[in-house]
């Protein structure tokens, strides 16, 4: 398994997302809203509305970006 660096960086949204949306919607919300570039390494945190599920994205140097729920 591969893993984040010891100085990775971790940004959690405060608003919710639709959870519908795959790992490419999500990367270019972070670019769009936040402001990030979601190929830099970072793990970027993201909450269902109801805030019982998370997902993650990462991009761990490879194709595209990773998202976990």
């Amino acid at each position: 398994m591969i893993g984040p660096g010891v100085g990775t960086s971790v940004m959690v949204a405060t608003r919710p997302v639709d959870f519908r949306k795959g790992p490419d919607a999500l990367a270019a919300l972070v670019s769009a809203d936040h402001g990030g570039d979601a190929f830099s390494g970072v793990i970027y945190v993201f909450r269902a509305k109801r805030a019982d599920r998370v997902k993650l994205i990462w991009w761990d140097g490879m194709v595209a970006p990773i998202a976990r729920a």
